[in-house]
């Protein structure tokens, strides 16, 4: 009777263990409606649980563990498992991130955020800026356009003077370059911006306008072939955390993460920004650049994108080889489309 006893609590024991889940801390900073926590961030959790049968269950955190700044340190130092977040938040610390932010690159974020994951993987991540975590996915927003309270959208001279909520990475060069000045805020602080008069207007994606209920402060919007930029975000997990998962597990994240992951958000913000395009309608009025203004802000930006690509490669990875593989991918995906 005591050896069947012991039979039974073994096997319970036993059975408990296979059963066990482990499970991810996520941390969150944006609005749970913004559509990267609601169409990226939630189904890739829901993903990373349906790949491990469960045994892994990703949660997301109801509060902001603290700024948007702070939470790839806090990938790092294990204050959350996984975080995401945008690299230009903290000023001069990712320089890879310039090949994706330039101008130009395409008007699909789901081509550019896919050949974007393409280019880390084989060159951008030997820089080592990311060593210290598991990099589930690297992908840009959509392109950034030009928007503002009035002015002639065709003048090559269209921002001279205009000043212009900005974010982080190269956004801020790229306003300056162009004549505007550049009026540092977070996303969320856009609104009080324009409002108050502090920003004559933002260069944003035609989602953001939209999300932040910008439009009817904003009346003219100039749409640049392939953007005028983009802005570069990660998702990444605590190394530890990571290391602590079997090797199945692994393999199970890694094949719902990295390029799948950067097309699921890519097309999101695609998807989005078709939205926001449509909701300006009788409110912003939306002109293609001229080919007058493309052609001298492409040459007024170029030594811009040079001293990015310099600093690209002041990591170890050649800037131009990589700026070359990218823009391929970028071809090769948008011909896939």
């Amino acid at each position: 009777m005591k050896k069947l006893l012991s039979t039974v609590a073994a096997t319970m024991i036993l059975s408990g263990v296979a059963n066990a889940e482990t499970t991810l801390t996520v941390a969150n900073w944006l609005p749970p409606s913004h559509p990267l926590v609601s169409e990226v961030i939630v189904p890739m959790t829901e993903q990373i649980k349906e790949a491990t049968a469960g045994e892994v269950v990703a949660n997301i955190l109801p509060a902001p563990l603290g700024p948007p700044p702070a939470h790839f340190d806090f990938a790092v130092n294990g204050v959350a498992d996984i975080t995401f977040g945008v690299q230009g938040y903290t000023a001069g610390r990712f320089k890879t991130t310039n090949i994706a932010e330039i101008p130009f690159l395409g008007d699909s974020a789901e081509a550019i955020s896919v050949a974007y994951w393409r280019t880390f993987e084989a060159m951008l991540k030997d820089a080592g800026e990311y060593d210290d975590v598991k990099v589930l996915g690297v992908f840009t927003h959509g392109p950034g356009e030009i928007f503002l309270k009035k002015g002639d959208a065709s003048a090559v001279d269209l921002l001279d003077g205009k000043k212009l909520r900005v974010g982080g990475g190269i956004v801020h060069e790229v306003a300056s370059t162009l004549g505007a000045v550049p009026v540092e805020g977070p996303s969320s602080k856009a609104y009080e911006l324009l409002s108050q008069g502090v920003a004559d207007g933002i260069l944003f994606p035609y989602e953001s306008v939209s999300f932040f209920k910008l439009i009817p402060q904003l009346s003219v919007g100039v749409s640049v072939p392939g953007g005028l930029y983009n802005t570069s975000f990660y998702i990444v997990m605590n190394k530890a955390k990571w290391d602590s998962l079997t090797p199945e597990q692994q393999t199970a994240i890694d094949s719902v993460t990295g390029e799948a992951l950067a097309r699921m958000a890519g097309q999101m913000w695609d998807r989005v920004d078709a939205a926001g395009l449509e909701a300006m309608a009788g409110q912003t009025t939306v002109t293609p650049a001229t080919e007058e203004q493309v052609t001298a802000w492409t040459e007024a930006l170029q030594p811009v994108v040079d001293a990015k690509l310099a600093e690209v490669s002041e990591t170890g990875v050649d800037g131009a080889a990589a700026l070359a593989m990218l823009k391929a991918e970028i071809a090769a995906v948008a011909a896939e489309q």
